[in-house]
């Protein structure tokens, strides 16, 4: 399963703080570098705008 930031994305930051691997990446709205992810779900978690869904 993997993890993708959707449009929904208000770049807040809320994600790239709880992410141990420092796999999400600023941008226009934010994107998570599925080589890095390790499909915790620390990001989905802490989005507040639901922005991170299951792919």
């Amino acid at each position: 399963m993997a993890y993708v930031i959707t449009a929904d994305c208000a770049a807040c930051g809320a994600c790239m703080e709880e992410c141990p691997n420092e796999a999400i990446k600023e941008g226009d709205i934010f994107v998570i570098d599925q080589e890095l992810c390790a499909e915790c779900g620390a990001c989905m978690d802490a989005c507040p705008n639901g922005a991170i869904v299951e792919e």
